[in-house]
């Protein structure tokens, strides 16, 4: 998954863009965005969906919870609407884990090459 938080700096995105972000089809996304109320995209007078950093967020989260925890749905709208701040927390750790990880392998390789 291509989506780092820190890295983005526009307002909004398009329904295009964050598919691409998160290497879904547009239509997981509005099908997502029925199914888990805190997806809530501002509209445009034509209907087109902008995307805000909150929104980017909260489809960080599913993402992490249906496609690399292996979640359903259900499963996933129950533990946000039960504990969402522990699972934000939780998500929180363990994506900064896996950013020190990466951090050490780089310093790894670079070492190796020594």
């Amino acid at each position: 998954m291509a989506y780092n938080a820190n890295k983005d700096l526009k307002l909004y995105y398009s329904i295009g863009e964050v598919a691409a972000m998160f290497d879904v089809n547009e239509s997981l996304l509005r099908f997502w965005e029925k199914e888990f109320p805190i997806i809530k995209p501002k509209k445009n007078a034509k209907g087109t969906r902008q995307y805000r950093k909150e929104d980017l967020d909260n489809i960080r989260l599913i993402y992490h919870l249906v496609k690399e925890k292996g979640m359903t749905l259900p499963g996933a709208r129950q533990k946000l609407k039960d504990n969402k701040e522990q699972t934000i927390k939780t998500f929180d750790v363990i994506t900064r884990l896996q950013e020190i990880k990466e951090e050490l392998l780089t310093i790894k390789r670079e070492l190796d090459v020594i």
